[in-house]
């Protein structure tokens, strides 16, 4: 199965094929609807482990009656132990096995009950729902929000407080650095790699900083990597959100929020990313909300007297 590493997240065979159906208007296609190719979609994308690949070839093999099997009956028939099942609920972008099975038991009814919506949905359609999916498992995620709100703590009290995003991860730090910069006093954006990077990390670290927000969307880049484990080096503290909660990247964290990416177009989409950001400023908004206030009146007179916006 392969590997997300640096570049687009799709073949141009994939990339021709998905904006032909766009441009079409025309609705995917009764094979793309098959709980086989749902299935298929959700496993191909990270690398999996022999084991996990058992994982997955039986729950192909075996959907409707998998799909509502406890943790230690899959474990027990796909022949690998408990923690492995696990692993590969988390390697395939899930929190845990309970949100992995809802989905299987979503992909395995949708089968019983034969075409509905979603197999006459277009290929935009399509997308939207898999996004909505993604915020499913967030909601359920934020269930209890004890960890979002004690990351949100320390990130507030980092000065300065470093924000990393490389590649295409760079729209989620700009608009996370735009925002903190409302309510934090220091916060550095860093969105070029290599030494670029480095010098940002050291440099942070040197000044009193203690933590780093790192983005990593797929495809996850090696600079990335790299970025990380000088942060690490360095005694910077790492946070990271991106799109699996095991992998190298995840490794070099001391705390990973991984949440679901949008993979049916031609370019990801990233609304779950997108809300965990906010909640992660949320967070920090609360954790000292006089400053918060303070630094937040103070732009609202600077906007006025600069007109920086237009008046409705």
């Amino acid at each position: 199965m392969g590997d997300k590493v640096d570049g687009p997240a799709h073949s141009p065979q994939q990339a021709r094929a998905q904006a032909s159906a766009i441009t079409s208007g025309g609705p995917a296609t009764g094979a793309e609807a098959a709980p086989t190719s749902q299935l298929r979609a959700l496993f191909d994308g990270p690398r999996l482990s022999p084991g996990q690949r058992r994982v997955a070839q039986y729950l192909i093999e075996h959907l409707t009656e998998a799909a509502f099997l406890s943790i230690t009956e899959l474990a027990d028939r796909a022949g690998v132990s408990q923690p492995s099942v696990t692993r590969f609920a988390a390697a395939v972008g899930f929190s845990g096995y309970p949100a992995l099975r809802e989905r299987l038991q979503s992909i395995a009814l949708g089968a019983l009950a034969g075409p509905g919506e979603e197999d006459r949905a277009n290929e935009l359609q399509a997308a939207v729902d898999a996004e909505i999916q993604n915020l499913e498992h967030l909601r359920r995620d934020l269930a209890d929000p004890e960890r979002v709100i004690r990351v949100g703590r320390e990130l507030s009290r980092s000065t300065p407080l470093t924000v990393l995003g490389l590649r295409i991860s760079g729209s989620l730090a700009e608009y996370f650095g735009y925002a903190a910069r409302r309510i934090h006093p220091d916060v550095r954006l860093v969105t070029r790699g290599g030494s670029v990077a480095c010098d940002a990390l050291l440099q942070s670290r040197e000044a009193g900083g203690t933590w780093v927000l790192a983005f990593a969307m797929p495809r996850h880049a090696q600079e990335t990597l790299a970025a990380l484990r000088v942060a690490r080096e360095a005694g910077l503290k790492v946070a990271l959100v991106t799109d699996l909660a095991l992998g190298p990247l995840a490794e070099e964290a001391d705390v990973t929020f991984a949440t679901g990416t949008g993979s049916r177009l031609v370019f990801d989409s990233y609304a779950a990313p997108g809300l965990l950001a906010a909640a992660l400023l949320q967070a920090m908004t609360d954790a000292d909300p006089e400053r918060t206030q303070a630094r937040l009146e103070k732009y609202e007179q600077v906007a006025d007297q600069q007109q920086f916006f237009l008046r409705d």
